[in-house]
């Protein structure tokens, strides 16, 4: 952050950032491998070397899902690399099992969709927020072979349109 005396303006430089968030991890794959329903926004419980390897971006949220269990959100199999500057009797596990942090009521509700309707909670992305870690969990109902192929046909005739209209 600049300021100008003078002036007394202060200019805030955020290139790197969207809306004062900074996305470290994003699973691309959940969007094709199942159809969003709902997302939440969940903080993690963490330790401190796993916030600092998730700061230098080493998050993998592919294979991650999550599980309500006892009244609690849990995110499971969601790989966060080892710090590189710490010993290993200070590292963590790097697929060891974490807790959400939601709020009961919104877990309530997830109990209920999930169970009953046979739906699945998956992360879709990792991000920053003022400092803290936070994740976007979504409600999604996994797709047959059948709705992928016309996801990619989709795809593809959008790329098309947009090759034909950037050629007029």
């Amino acid at each position: 952050m600049m300021q100008f005396p003078a002036l007394d303006v202060k200019f805030v430089d955020m290139s790197d950032q969207s809306d004062g968030y900074k996305i470290v991890s994003d699973n691309r794959q959940a969007r094709f491998r199942y159809e969003i329903l709902e997302t939440y926004e969940a903080g993690i419980e963490l330790k401190g070397t796993e916030v600092k390897s998730i700061r230098q971006g080493k998050v993998n949220l592919r294979d991650g899902y999550a599980l309500i269990r006892d009244g609690q959100a849990w995110l499971l199999n969601v790989h966060i690399s080892p710090y590189e500057r710490s010993s290993d009797y200070f590292n963590h596990d790097p697929r060891r099992t974490r807790r959400l942090l939601l709020h009961k009521k919104e877990i309530r509700k997830l109990i209920g969709k999930v169970e009953q309707e046979g739906l699945t909670l998956v992360p879709l992305k990792m991000y920053m927020k003022q400092g803290l870690v936070k994740i976007t969990i979504a409600l999604g109902k996994g797709k047959k072979l059948h709705d992928k192929r016309e996801s990619l046909k989709e795809r593809q005739d959008q790329r098309e349109m947009a090759r034909a209209m950037k050629r007029y």
